[in-house]
C-alpha cells in the first residue's frame, strides 16, 4: 500500500499532500506544471480520526490531524483543483498505534 503512514493516537502531527515535490525538494518529480498553482483544496478524513486544520502554500497542502482508534486505518484524501483547471486526489493511510 503506497503512502502509508502511522500515527500515536494522542499525537497532533501534519500530514503534507506534496504537489510540487521536486521543486520542495522532496521527491524525483513534479505533479504541477511550471506556473500551474493551487486554487482550491478538499480534505477529507475517515471517522474517528480528527481534522484540526489545513493549509496550502507553493503547490503543498497540509492536514493537521489527531486521534483515530489504536489497530484502525484511516483514509485521508486531499483533492485539489488547479488554475489549469487539472484536478486530482491522493490518499494517504494511516495505521493508529501506541509509540
Amino acid at each position: 500500500m503506497n503512502n502509508v503512514k502511522r500515527k500515536d493516537p494522542d499525537a497532533k502531527l501534519d500530514y503534507p499532500f506534496d504537489w510540487r515535490a521536486k521543486t520542495n525538494g522532496h521527491g524525483d518529480s513534479d505533479w504541477l506544471a511550471p506556473n500551474e498553482t493551487i486554487v482550491s483544496y478538499v480534505i477529507t478524513v475517515d471517522a474517528g480520526l480528527t481534522l484540526l486544520s489545513s493549509s496550502e502554500s507553493n503547490g503543498v497542502v497540509v492536514a493537521w490531524l489527531s486521534g483515530g482508534e489504536v489497530g484502525k486505518w484511516y483514509k485521508v484524501a486531499c483533492k485539489i483543483t488547479t488554475n489549469m483547471g487539472r484536478i486530482d486526489e491522493r490518499t494517504l493511510h494511516i495505521f493508529i498505534e501506541n509509540k
